[in-house]
């Protein structure tokens, strides 16, 4: 990396936490190596030991470098309940190097109190203009430039796939299936509603995506685990993520806050995770407890407060600004 874009991506960077720092965010610096973690079963992860001091009764532990700072983050928000950021490496393996990827890379998360998806939509679109109006954009600007284009899953499964998916999820997976065949993707056989649903979006939705502006899918199926809130139509999530020239950037929720919804996603997906995962990993099963009301003031009681939380992929966010199409064009020293 030259000087120019190394100087380039360090202006950027700090832009971002200019941004944060003027809306009263506070700045978190939180663990990258976790003993136990949330468990997804998309992610593979890196592995390491803390070997125990030499003489020492303890023993050997396993820990793991985090994929996200979420598991910190939130352990935050539950005490304090304050709106934060953080900039952090993060780490994912299993994945390529180069083009959209690398194992290690750098994350922007910021969780907003008492806001929801699409108050963290409306600040992702200040934080892009503030951005561009300090003139930190090498590209195009306008090809930046909110509003970003809004289409909820449903109707991009519409426009680019031909179908309602809400319509064919609520038939059934015969006819997620039945819709892959139409399109020429090859489902395989015994496939359940989460894989079909992504075949047919990474091979018909997502290429299909508009190039010439940042495009924001909204209200994801709810068949798809995660840690958001029901949405108010039923059958889908306050989800969204953020696309540019087809490149996914941002995922974002109006964050889970029932403990008892928690509770019930850790042991479904610590299940899946267990069976699946190349690289297994220790679980926080107490992690729903930190969604417990507080004991306040004269003994009221606080629950954990309602919040939005968006993870956005710095790397990514470079390379679009300085207009670049590889990942490994910003990083000042790329994984080989």
């Amino acid at each position: 990396m030259d000087i120019e874009l190394l100087e380039a991506r360090a202006r950027i960077i700090q832009g971002v936490r200019a941004f944060f720092d003027r809306k009263g965010y506070l700045e978190t610096d939180t663990p990258l190596l976790a003993p136990r973690l949330i468990p997804e079963t998309c992610l593979e992860l890196f592995e390491t030991c803390r070997l125990a001091p030499e003489g020492s009764a303890r023993q050997n532990q396993a820990y793991w470098l985090i994929p996200s700072p979420e598991l910190w983050m939130k352990k935050l928000i539950a005490k304090h309940r304050r709106s934060i950021y953080q900039i952090c490496r993060c780490f994912r393996n299993g994945e390529s190097s180069g083009h959209l990827h690398s194992p290690e890379f750098t994350m922007l998360e910021y969780y907003t109190m008492n806001a929801g998806y699409l108050e963290s939509l409306a600040l992702t679109e200040e934080l892009f203009d503030f951005l561009l109006e300090r003139g930190l954009s090498g590209g195009e600007n306008n090809a930046l430039r909110p509003p970003f284009i809004r289409v909820s899953m449903d109707e991009a499964f519409r426009r680019w796939a031909g179908f309602s998916l809400r319509e064919k999820a609520a038939e059934g997976k015969e006819a997620l299936a039945a819709e892959a065949r139409r399109l020429g993707i090859n489902a395989g056989t015994g496939l359940g509603m989460e894989a079909l649903y992504d075949l047919i979006f990474i091979h018909q939705v997502e290429p299909n995506l508009p190039k010439e502006k940042p495009t924001v899918l909204t209200d994801y199926p709810d068949f798809v685990p995660c840690l958001a809130k029901k949405g108010k139509e039923s059958g889908v999530v306050e989800r969204w993520e953020l696309y540019i020239n087809g490149i996914e950037l941002a995922n974002c929720y109006s964050e889970e806050t029932d403990p008892e919804e928690v509770r019930r996603y850790f042991e479904t997906e610590g299940k899946s995770k267990t069976e699946s995962a190349l690289v297994p990993h220790s679980i926080d099963y107490d992690y729903w407890k930190i969604f417990l009301p507080l004991t306040g003031p004269e003994g009221r009681e606080l629950p954990f407060p309602r919040c939005s939380g968006a993870a956005l992929g710095m790397d990514r966010l470079i390379m679009a600004f300085m207009g670049r199409s590889a990942i490994d064009s910003v990083l000042p020293f790329p994984m080989e």
